[in-house]
C-alpha cells in the first residue's frame, strides 16, 4: 500500500523497496493486548473504547478513532480516545467524504501534517476536532473490501514517521481479523454491519458448459483463516517463513515441470510465481511485518491485502494480471505454512460443492469427486480446453472468464449459476434464487421437448440421413449411448483412464477398463482413440521434457511410436478385450502417412501375438487417423489409401489452422470455427474423403453446439461425434434443417471477406425456425 502524498501532506510515497521495519517501541505488547481484548467477554463498546485507547498510548497520539462502514457507504464513528464523547455513534461520514471517507473510498493512507489545509478535510462541529492539527489514517481491509478507518491525531505539527505509519498498518490488519472473528460489535444494535460479504453479488462471464447448478463456494487454493495474528519469537516466524517458502519454491519447480507438458499459458504463469517467490521486494516486506510482532501468517495476509487494495484500483491490465499473480502465490504461501495438501482436500469436498477456482487443468479436475460437485466457476476457461471437455463428461455446469470469482467469492458462501447464460450469482436473495429454479424449470421442459427425439433418427426435412454419435472417457458414460438413442460411440478417450491413475496401468489393467466399455455399449460401436497425451494432458508418473510449445511439441501417436512398448501394451489389451466383438481404433495427431503406417504395422504385430497365444480375434477391425495436422490435407489420398475412416478433431485443427494456442484467454475470441477459411476447410475435406470412399466424421468440440454442427452437415459431414450433454439439442436443429437449401446459402458465403459466418447462420435459424439453444449476450 502506498501513501497518497497530497497538499498539506508530508508523507511519502512509499515502497517494498525503500521502507524500513517498523520499530515502534511496545508494539508487539499493543498487539498481545488487542487479541487479549479480543477474548475479553465484557460489553462490547467498553472493549471497543479499550482498544482505541491502548493505541492511543502506544503511538504517542491525543486522539485514535475507529469508523465503521454501515448500511449505505456510511463510516460511524464507533469508538474514540481524544474526540468528544457525544460525537461517537453520531458523527458519520459517506464513502469519498472528509479525509476518513477518502481513505475508504482509495483504500490507501493519509497522512498529513495540517489536516486542515488537506483539500478533502471536513469538519464536523461535534467532535471538536478542531485542537487537532495533524492527520494519519489507514484503511482496515479484509478479503480485499475495506470495512472501516482507523485514524490517530495530534494537536502539534506532527510528521508521522515510516514507522509509525508501519504500524498503524500492522495494528489496522490485527484489527481487521478481530472484527471479522466476531464478538467485538454489539450484533443487537448494529443488525446492518457485516464484516463478511453480504447480499447478492453478480459476476458475468460465458458459457463453457451449459446447465444450471447451485450449491456452496469451495476456492480453489482457497483463502486460509489467521488462527494466530501475534507472535512472541519473530526469529522463529522468519524461520517458518523461510521454510515454507522453500517448500512453495520446490512445488513450483515441480509443477512447472509438470506444466511444461502441458499449453505455454499455463507454464508461463507458473514461471511468473517462481519469479515472485524469489522476489526480494515481497520477501522484505513480510519479513519486516513480521518483525512488527505479526505471525508468518499474518504477515503475509497483511501484505496480501495491500497488494488486493492496489488490484481494485488497478486500471492498467497488465498491472492487474500481475497483481492477480502476487494474490495467488499468497494463497499458495499461506496453505505451505498452514501445513495443507491442496491436493487431498479436493478429495474431500463437500456434496453439493460449486468449485471456484482462476483455473484448471483436466489432471486437477478429474482429483475431485464429480458427484459432490454442482457446478464450476472460472476466472479464465476456454471452450476447447480439456477441462472444459471433462466438465462436460461429468455433466457439471461451467462458466469462464468470471472477473473476481476468487476474491468476491467466499468460501462457503451460497452460489447460483446458469451456465448457458454465463451468470454467476454469490449470495442470492431468495427472488434470485426462485428465478434460477424457474430457469431450471424451463430447462427442464425443453429437456422434456428434447427426450421425445430420443429415438428418433436425426433426419434432415429434406430426407437426408445424419449419424450422431457420443464421445465419452468413462464406461458409465456408455450408459448414455441406448439412452440418448445414439448411433454409437464415435470417441472413446482411453487417456483419462491413465490420468486419473496413481500409476501407469498394465496391460491386463487396461484390457479390464476397455472390456468394460463394450460391454455397457452392447451392439452399438465404440471407436477407442488410443493414448493422447501431452500439450493440456499430462501424467503426472510420466517425465515429458521441457518444450516451448508443448501443443505442436512431444504427444498423441508421437509420444507412443517413440516408446513402442506404451502403444503395443494398449492394443493388446484392446485386441484382448474385443475378442469375439468388433473393434474400432484410431490414433491420434498423425502429422504424415508414414506415422500411421508405422502404428497399423505395430499393431499388426500385436495381432500376431494374438493368434500365437491363441486368443479369438476380433470379429471385424477397423483401423484410422485423427485428421487434426493441416499437412494431411495435401497427403490425403495417400492417407486414405491406408486408412477405413478418419475423424477430424476439430479442436486442434483449428488452433494449427490460425496458429493459435485454444488455452489462451486472449485468443479465445480471435478466430472462429466459423470462419470461412475453417468451413472451406472442412468443405474441401469431406469431398476428397467421399471421392476415396472414406467415411469422415467429426469428434471435435465444434460437433457439439448446434450452431456449428448446422455448418457441418451443410458443408458435406454426415457424421458427428457429441457430448451427451448436447446431442438431443443437436439433433433437434439438424432435424429441423432443409439441408440442400442451407447448403446452396453457406456456399454463397465462404468466398466472402469475413472473420466468421456466426451472425449469418444465426439469422438463417431465426427466419427459418431452426431451434438453437439461448447463448450469453
Amino acid at each position: 500500500m502506498s501513501v497518497r502524498a497530497g497538499r498539506g501532506e508530508s508523507s511519502e510515497s512509499r515502497t517494498g523497496e525503500t521502507r524500513r521495519p517498523a520499530t515502534v517501541p511496545g508494539a508487539r505488547p499493543l498487539l498481545r493486548q488487542l487479541v487479549a481484548l479480543q477474548r475479553d467477554h465484557g460489553d462490547p463498546q467498553t472493549r471497543l473504547d479499550r482498544i482505541v485507547r491502548a493505541i492511543a498510548a502506544n503511538l504517542v497520539a491525543d486522539v485514535c478513532s475507529l469508523y465503521i462502514l454501515r448500511a449505505g457507504d456510511q463510516l460511524e464513528l464507533f469508538a474514540s480516545e481524544g474526540l468528544a464523547p457525544e460525537s461517537v455513534h453520531v458523527t458519520r461520514l459517506a464513502v469519498g467524504q472528509g479525509l476518513v471517507g477518502t481513505i475508504a473510498a482509495r483504500g490507501e493512507v493519509i497522512a498529513t501534517d495540517d489536516a486542515f489545509s488537506h483539500p478533502n478535510f471536513l469538519y464536523r462541529p461535534e467532535t471538536r476536532e478542531e485542537q487537532f492539527r495533524s492527520f494519519l489514517g489507514v484503511p482496515i481491509v479484509r478479503g480485499g473490501r475495506v470495512l472501516g478507518v482507523l485514524v490517530v491525531q495530534n494537536r502539534a505539527a506532527r510528521r508521522y514517521h515510516e514507522e509509525e505509519i508501519e504500524a498503524l498498518q500492522i495494528i489496522a490488519t490485527v484489527l481487521a481479523e478481530i472484527l471479522v472473528s466476531g464478538g467485538i460489535l454489539d450484533p443487537s444494535r448494529f443488525t446492518d454491519i457485516e464484516m463478511r460479504p453480504v447480499g447478492p453479488v453478480r459476476l458475468d462471464g460465458v458459457r463453457l458448459v451449459d446447465g444450471i447448478g447451485i450449491g456452496r463456494a469451495w476456492l480453489h487454493a482457497p483463502r486460509i483463516e489467521i488462527g494466530r495474528l501475534v507472535a512472541e519469537d519473530p526469529e522463529a516466524e522468519i524461520q517458518r517463513l523461510e521454510q515454507a517458502l522453500a517448500a512453495l519454491r520446490r512445488s513450483l519447480d515441480a509443477a512447472i515441470a509438470e506444466a511444461e507438458r502441458a499449453r505455454s499459458d499455463h507454464r508461463e504463469i507458473l514461471e511468473v510465481y517462481r519469479m515472485f517467490a524469489d522476489d526480494t521486494g515481497w520477501l522484505r516486506r513480510m519479513h519486516d511485518a513480521i518483525l512488527t510482532g505479526l505471525s508468518a501468517e499474518a504477515a503475509v495476509r497483511r501484505i496480501q491485502e495491500e497488494n488486493r487494495l492496489h488490484l481494485e484500483h488497478a486500471s492498467d491490465p497488465y498491472l492487474r494480471e500481475r497483481l492477480q499473480d502476487l494474490d495467488d502465490i499468497a494463497n499458495r504461501l499461506l496453505l505451505h505454512l498452514a501445513g495443507r495438501d491442496p491436493v487431498a482436500e479436493a478429495r474431500a469436498v463437500p456434496e453439493g460443492t460449486v468449485l471456484v477456482a482462476r483455473d484448471l487443468t483436466a489432471t486437477e479436475l478429474v482429483a475431485f469427486d464429480p458427484s459432490r460437485l454442482r457446478a464450476i466457476v472460472l476466472e479464465e476457461g476456454s471452450p476447447t480446453a480439456h477441462v472444459t471437455l471433462v466438465a462436460r463428461s461429468f455433466g457439471l455446469p461451467m462458466v469462464g472468464r468470471v472477473e473476481g470469482a476468487m476474491t468476491r467469492i467466499e468460501p462457503g458462501d451460497p452460489v447460483a449459476v446458469d451456465a448457458g447464460q454465463g451468470l454467476v450469482v454469490a449470495r442470492p436473495d431468495e427472488d434470485m434464487l426462485e428465478a434460477f429454479a424457474e430457469a431450471e424449470r424451463v430447462r427442464r421442459a425443453r429437456s422434456r421437448t428434447l427426450d421425445a427425439l430420443r429415438f428418433e433418427p436425426c433426419v434432415t426435412r429434406d430426407g437426408v440421413r445424419i449419424h450422431l454419435h457420443l464421445n465419452a472417457a468413462f464406461p458409465i458414460e456408455l450408459d448414455e449411448v441406448r439412452r440418448l438413442g445414439a448411433d454409437g460411440c464415435g470417441l472413446f478417450r482411453t487417456e483419462f483412464a491413465f490420468i486419473a491413475a496413481p500409476s501407469w496401468p498394465n496391460w491386463r489393467e487396461q484390457a479390464r477398463l476397455y472390456g468394460q466399455v463394450l460391454d455397457r455399449a452392447g451392439d452399438v460401436p465404440v471407436l477407442f482413440r488410443t493414448l493422447d497425451i501431452g500439450s493440456d494432458k499430462p501424467l503426472a508418473y510420466w517425465r515429458m521434457p521441457s518444450e516451448a510449445n508443448p501443443a505442436m511439441g512431444w504427444r498423441g501417436l508421437r509420444t507412443t511410436l517413440d516408446r513402442p512398448s506404451v502403444l503395443r501394451q494398449q492394443l493388446r489389451a484392446l485386441l484382448y478385450a474385443a475378442r469375439g466383438r468388433r473393434l474400432s481404433l484410431m490414433f491420434p495427431m498423425v502429422a504424415e502417412v508414414g506415422e500411421f503406417v508405422a502404428a497399423r504395422r505395430v499393431l499388426e504385430l500385436e495381432l500376431e501375438e494374438a493368434k500365437r497365444r491363441g486368443w479369438e480375434l476380433p470379429t471385424g477391425l477397423e483401423v484410422g487417423a485423427m485428421f487434426e495436422v493441416p499437412a494431411l490435407f495435401w497427403q490425403l489420398e495417400a492417407l486414405c489409401a491406408e486408412a477405413d475412416f478418419l475423424s477430424v478433431g476439430s479442436n486442434d485443427l483449428v488452433q494449427f489452422l490460425f496458429a493459435a494456442d485454444r488455452g489462451s484467454p486472449r485468443l479465445v475470441d480471435r478466430y472462429d470455427v466459423l470462419a470461412p477459411a475453417a468451413l472451406s476447410l472442412f468443405r474441401d475435406l469431406a469431398r476428397r474423403c467421399a471421392a476415396c470412399g472414406v467415411r469422415l466424421s467429426v469428434c471435435g468440440e465444434m460437433a457439439s453446439r448446434p450452431l456449428e454442427a448446422m455448418a457441418l452437415v451443410a458443408v458435406g459431414l454426415r457424421h458427428l461425434s457429441v457430448a451427451p450433454s448436447e446431442l438431443l439439442a443437436v439433433k433437434a436443429t439438424l432435424r429441423a434443417l432443409d439441408l440442400g437449401r442451407l447448403t446452396r446459402f453457406v456456399d454463397s458465403l465462404l468466398q466472402r471477406p469475413r472473420r466468421s459466418l456466426r451472425s449469418e447462420l444465426e439469422a438463417y435459424a431465426r427466419d427459418h425456425a431452426v431451434p438453437l439453444p439461448l447463448t450469453h449476450s
